[in-house]
């Protein structure tokens, strides 16, 4: 037998006698108070002995992970009192703390790792990261029960004497609440005791306990953070903004309207990606690339069919005259009249309240602010592949420069900017090659609406292989041709010739040249900035947002961070608000569009989450009939036997629009019954909403009592 089945018997054994010997009833409240006096005598006549059982019962519950730890503490208060009670309290739960730690750590490490390797590695990451202190935070928040964390400790890295001084330190101050609890409940002899002003302080103090300790704890960490700066006196602004993208743009914009002094500094467009290289371009493109098609299919409304005559030139002149036209909503002209001191240079942090802002002429500017928000925003994401920098490839950022259409685009990537960049280009008269090494293209979407979309794409005639990972690009020697080397679903090598290759494997945060390397704040490379629920870095006067910090690189996304980040950056020592991605809804721009709010069924099944699904398909909507985009559906999860929604999936032509209602619906609380109640004009497409409550409204129909109003309907009839 090994040491470890040895150990493992011995603890079983254990388990079962302590579970005969009725451990559980001993370990009680009513218990405890029953045998009160009869400790104390004991006490008072033995006080060394009970001392010492009370000591190794108390490292034996806490070594095996044993119920019982809260009640034992409140009796070392109730017996020994508030100053021996602590000091028992305190060293023998550190000594049984550690002792599950070992057995953990012998028993489950090699286990786990094999088993939960990617969670651990997360653990271990934030031990790393932040050392001892990752381990004092978690002791002094309650929330977090003591029993799960030694036997989590004992999976990772941290070393044994260094769990025992942060285990003794940090749970001091819930071992003192506890056991001045303990002394508090020995007074009570008769219920009125129960209403005692030092029973009640003890209530209350265990209540406020958690808050404390959170308060405490978020002061302790602000403080180190700060130590090694030297605060200015006084203040240039109450804040700045670091980029003038979709976040700094309404950051900006809700300081000034609140009065405060603001300064937004940018180093290139206003506007940002979203303006410039991102969504306004992209949907101008998809639009005219829609046209083209809709002429290819005019059949279907009952005009002859004509193949469309691109100009590509002017079809990029025109986004780019969309781009003009919407780009004073994002000028600087517009927003310093708003009141923002707007400043084009480069903004680099030198402390955690200046930044030393770099003008093209040369000149540097040191300007000092209460609170900084970062929102530089994100960039392509190039892989490692070799060859890649020899070709002049495109990305989403550059593609707006083309002029004339490539006859064979290459497109490497199946995430949500490759299908609507490749479907776009194919509408538009390219041979489009798309490129995914994983089984399906949109994985973040369920099967059925990734499905949707890979079929309209390959009946458009896109040339989608999965399963295909890009090894290198090559150039011919002789001709001057490039071509991408792969390897294919079977495992064989091919060689794939383009005109034009476009990137679009994803978008990792903007991180270089803002000095976040100077304060620490520099994370993993394609990594987003840590931020708390508050969106606060490291150092509490310092926020983040947008794409910076994802999870969720979208406009609208980076537009509500920015609210509270600005908010809390301005008004945080007032009232604080977390940010809240439960209701934020995400669209791709495809045809058929694919957008959800909440939970999709693979996000439900992962997470364990019990659920039924309700779906209506637009094929059947006279709406879409009559537009002959009859195709498409609507997927609602639901709670089984509940209308609550946790859950739209929606597919198919204006998706992106029929998804609002479910938000509100969603954000205020509203079932499908109340979304059926309510009135949706005829013909429109809205009703597809209305229609999805109703099949749901129809699988949960009450059967006992519609059998019992045909009898009445019957009875009538006599």
């Amino acid at each position: 037998m090994s040491k470890k089945s040895g150990l493992l018997l011995v603890l079983l054994v254990a388990g079962v006698m302590i579970w005969q010997l009725g451990w559980l009833q001993l370990l009680s409240f009513d218990n405890l108070k029953h045998q009160q006096d009869e400790l104390i005598a004991l006490r008072d006549a033995r006080p060394v002995l009970l001392s010492a059982v009370y000591f190794l019962i108390y490292v034996g519950v806490t070594a095996l992970s044993l119920p019982g730890a809260a009640i034992m503490t409140l009796a070392g208060g109730a017996i020994f009192g508030l100053g021996w009670g602590f000091l028992l309290v305190s060293f023998a739960s550190t000594l049984g703390a550690t002792l599950a730690m070992l057995v953990a750590r012998f028993l489950l490490h090699d286990w786990v790792r094999q088993r939960f390797n990617r969670q651990m590695d997360k653990l271990d990451s934030g031990i790393q990261r932040e050392g001892a202190f990752y381990l004092f935070a978690l002791r002094l928040v309650p929330a977090v029960p003591f029993f799960v964390l030694n036997l989590a400790m004992g999976l990772t890295q941290m070393k044994v004497r260094t769990f025992w001084w942060v285990s003794q330190l940090g749970m001091v101050a819930g071992t003192l609440v506890y056991v001045n609890a303990g002394t508090q409940l020995a007074q009570i002899s008769s219920p009125g005791d129960v209403l005692s002003p030092g029973l009640l302080g003890a209530f209350v103090l265990l209540g406020l306990f958690p808050i404390l300790a959170k308060r405490v704890l978020t002061f302790i960490k602000h403080r180190n953070s700060m130590a090694h700066w030297t605060k200015p006196r006084q203040f240039d602004t109450n804040l700045l903004v670091i980029g003038a993208g979709s976040g700094g743009l309404v950051a900006a914009y809700i300081a000034a309207a609140v009065k405060a002094k603001v300064m937004l500094v940018e180093k290139h467009q206003m506007g940002g990606d979203c303006l410039n290289t991102g969504c306004v371009p992209s949907k101008a493109l998809i639009r005219t690339a829609r046209l083209a098609q809709e002429m290819r299919e005019a059949d279907r409304f009952g005009i002859t069919p004509q193949a469309p005559d691109i100009d590509f030139k002017a079809v990029m002149q025109r986004v780019h005259r969309v781009i003009e036209t919407i780009e004073p909503h994002d000028s600087v002209e517009r927003f310093q009249g708003l009141g923002v001191d707007v400043r084009q240079g480069t903004a680099t942090l030198v402390s955690p309240w200046e930044v030393d802002i770099h003008y093209p002429d040369g000149k540097v500017e040191r300007v000092s602010s209460r609170a900084i928000i970062l929102a530089t925003g994100a960039e392509p994401l190039l892989p490692e592949l070799p060859g890649l920098t020899d070709i002049n490839f495109l990305t989403s950022e550059n593609l707006w420069s083309l002029d004339s259409l490539p006859q064979r685009l290459l497109v490497l990537g199946g995430g949500p900017i490759g299908c609507e960049l490749s479907q776009a280009f194919q509408r538009l008269g390219s041979q489009v090659i798309q490129l995914e090494r994983g089984d399906r293209i949109m994985p973040r979407e369920d099967a059925d609406a990734s499905e949707a979309v890979m079929l309209k794409l390959c009946g458009e005639g896109v040339d989608l292989r999965l399963n295909h990972q890009a090894l290198s690009v090559e150039i011919h020697p002789q001709t001057g041709q490039p071509s991408l080397l792969v390897e294919n679903a079977a495992g064989d090598q091919e060689s794939i010739e383009f005109d034009r290759l476009l990137v679009a494997v994803g978008r990792k945060p903007r991180l270089h040249g803002y000095g976040l390397e100077t304060l620490g704040l520099l994370p993993d490379q394609a990594q987003g900035i840590d931020t708390n629920s508050y969106l606060q870095t490291l150092y509490p006067n310092i926020y983040a947002c947008g794409d910076l910090i994802g999870p969720y690189q979208f406009t609208h996304a980076a537009s509500h961070q920015a609210w509270h980040a600005t908010v809390n950056a301005l008004f945080g020592a007032l009232k604080r608000f977390p940010v809240d991605y439960t209701y934020l809804p995400w669209a791709t721009f495809t045809d058929p569009e694919v957008v959800r709010v909440g939970l999709n069924e693979q996000e439900a099944k992962a997470q364990g989450i019990a659920y039924e699904v309700t779906r209506y398909g637009l094929d059947d909507l006279d709406r879409a009939i009559a537009d002959s985009q009859a195709y498409g559906f609507i997927k609602v999860l639901t709670p089984p036997g509940k209308d609550k929604i946790l859950g739209v999936t929606l597919v198919g032509p204006h998706a992106g629009d029929l998804i609002a209602e479910f938000v509100l619906a969603m954000k205020h609380g509203l079932g499908l019954n109340k979304l059926l109640g309510t009135i949706h004009i005829y013909p429109t497409l809205t009703e597809a909403n209305k229609f999805a409550a109703g099949n749901w409204k129809k699988a949960h129909a009450p059967q006992r009592v519609l059998a019992w109003l045909e009898r009445y309907h019957a009875w009538r009839r006599r």
